[in-house]
């Protein structure tokens, strides 16, 4: 059930990790355990906690293993407690990889994006590398591989997005890694006949960070609001986590693309609009929309999972009241106006 308000960090965290009816039902059939592998990122925690509630939902004992750096100790207390086994070690370490236990179900979070552009050399192993060593490692498992929607060109914003079937066209360095670990797994899927779904997500958004948190505090604070990436795409990070869950089943060989995103195009203007009226201010736009954006079509995914649950309107709503009541932010910025490609 949808709350009105999402109070504080801890009611949040409880929305995010509540399974739907949809998901334990899913989760009744899974077979095996369950590894995540770069947990402890903005998405990783909530989606272990989401996966172990609706096993217990199932009475279910498969284990969910979590696997990162952990630099943050509070983090890997936090899954502890909620019944996530947790690895602590360095995922670049190919010893530390091979000595990781096997695992019929991974889902692979690791990666590498803001500082990418001071630092290509790391971004191209985290991106590349890395996905090598894992799916040598794991070559008899399913594996859903998070990638992004970078990965395609700027589309005209009355096309409907990119879809599946469309060719890439990574803007930047960063995008182009993260096509170069598609390709990674999509080849040694096809050696190691390794099912493999890449999940091309743009942009999960929860109260904390994300596309409307960036907007909402430049409106908020009196910042001017740049329009020229006039539109954009996003989905509720527990809608998203969900949907990465069930994305298990439509793994493949040789790798299989999914986009996964909300179903709007979103005019960052009429965004900046409606936060100015929550907040009563007046937002400062700046600039012209360009005719092309990054957008994903994630019509495909809704036909096998169904459409969100969260609407755009009651995120707007949460993200709103969010800021004004000044709760934590996670001071990430999703620099989603980028159209050169550095991050």
């Amino acid at each position: 059930m949808l709350t009105e308000n999402i109070k504080n960090i801890n009611e949040l965290d409880n929305f995010l990790s509540n399974p739907s009816d949809e998901l334990i039902e899913y989760m009744s059939g899974l077979n095996g355990d369950l590894m995540i592998l770069g947990v402890a990122g903005k998405m990783g925690p909530s989606l272990s906690c989401l996966a172990k509630r609706a096993l217990s939902a199932n009475n279910m004992n498969n284990r969910v293993i979590g696997v990162s750096r952990f630099s943050s100790k509070e983090t890997m207390h936090e899954l502890n407690n909620a019944g996530i086994e947790t690895i602590q070690g360095d995922l670049l370490d190919d010893g530390f990889v091979d000595s990781l236990p096997d695992c019929e179900n991974v889902i692979y979070m690791a990666g590498m994006k803001f500082g990418s552009s001071g630092n290509p050399g790391l971004t191209w192993a985290m991106n590349t590398y890395l996905p090598s060593q894992v799916v040598k490692k794991y070559q008899n498992s399913r594996i859903v591989a998070l990638s992004t929607g970078n990965v395609y060109p700027f589309s005209q914003v009355n096309s409907g997005g990119c879809s599946e079937s469309d060719q890439p066209g990574p803007v930047g360095e960063y995008a182009q890694s993260c096509l170069g670990r598609e390709r990674i797994f999509e080849y040694f899927s096809g050696i190691y006949n390794t099912p493999v779904c890449l999940v091309r997500l743009n942009y999960a958004v929860e109260m904390r960070y994300g596309v409307l948190v960036d907007i909402a505090s430049q409106v908020f604070h009196g910042e001017s609001v740049d329009v020229t990436m006039g539109y954009t795409n996003v989905i509720w990070q527990g809608d998203a986590n969900s949907m990465i869950l069930q994305a298990l089943s439509y793994c493949n060989v040789p790798a299989v693309p999914l986009n996964i995103t909300g179903p709007e195009i979103i005019s960052i203007r009429w965004l900046a609009e409606q936060f100015g009226e929550r907040f009563g201010v007046t937002p400062r736009i700046v600039n012209k929309e360009a005719d092309t954006a990054l957008l994903n079509n994630a019509g495909l995914s809704f036909s096998l999972m169904g459409y969100p649950k969260v609407s755009l309107n009651r995120i707007i709503d949460w993200t709103a009241e969010w800021i004004k009541s000044g709760k934590p932010l996670l001071d990430k910025p999703t620099h989603f106006q980028e159209r050169a490609g550095k991050f």
